[in-house]
């Protein structure tokens, strides 16, 4: 079974990569595959923590959302543990799980019954989780949750490529940007590349802005300002 599942992930995988260009259409993917692919999922979110802030950018199903805003609210669940403790994460029955005696009962409530939770990415101090639920208990059994694993693992590797290609991106544009304003300034007070790099980079210090946005400011500015 986890033979299989393993091609199946890493085809997945594959797919993710190849269809999506932003990080935020790899994770709606991440969620739509998890809910149609594994054992007992019926609702899927993505929990990130940024700097300390918990962000839920994908959601599917109303319940997954509402319980990700428990955890947000609360200040405590299952969905940061896994993402900023590198590890999976799973409650079999909600109405009886203790270690988080807040949400616990809110998110029995809500009539979430259990939730398995996956660790997707760790950047630096930027952490991400993928999430499961399900309105039945003990919905995630051991094999679903090897499943989950393996499925985390190929969409975490899916993921950083795309943010890579984004951040490739970036500093293309930026690049760009920068030797555009370096031309124009070049052409404006006849001066030399290096001289224009220089002004800029004063620019950007004395206005504690990014050179970059100096840059795009110059631009927009246009050649007679």
């Amino acid at each position: 079974m986890l033979t299989d599942s393993g091609s199946e992930m890493a085809r997945i995988a594959n797919e993710l990569r190849a269809q999506s260009d932003d990080t935020e259409a790899v994770l709606r993917k991440t969620s739509k595959y998890a809910v149609d692919t594994l054992p007992g999922a019926e609702y899927a979110t993505v929990t990130l923590v940024t700097g300390g802030k918990i962000e839920s950018p994908v959601i599917v199903g109303d319940l997954g959302g509402q319980a990700d805003e428990l955890q947000r609210t609360l200040g405590e669940g299952p969905c940061v543990r896994a993402a900023v403790d590198s590890e999976t994460v799973w409650i079999d029955d909600m109405r009886v799980e203790t270690r988080w005696p807040r949400f616990a009962p809110a998110a029995a409530d809500l009539g979430i019954a259990s939730m398995a939770c996956f660790c997707l990415y760790i950047d630096g101090n930027d952490f991400g989780a993928l999430n499961v639920h399900s309105t039945t208990p003990g919905a995630f059994d051991r094999d679903a949750r090897l499943v989950g694993e393996l499925f985390a693992a190929h969409a975490a590797t899916a993921f950083g490529a795309v943010r890579e290609k984004e951040q490739l991106r970036a500093a293309l544009t930026s690049r760009d940007l920068i030797g555009q304003a370096k031309g124009m300034l070049m052409e404006r007070y006849q001066i030399d590349a290096t001289a224009a790099f220089s002004l800029l980079a004063r620019l950007s210090q004395d206005s504690n802005t990014k050179l970059v946005e100096i840059a795009a400011r110059i631009i927009e500015a246009g050649p007679g300002s």
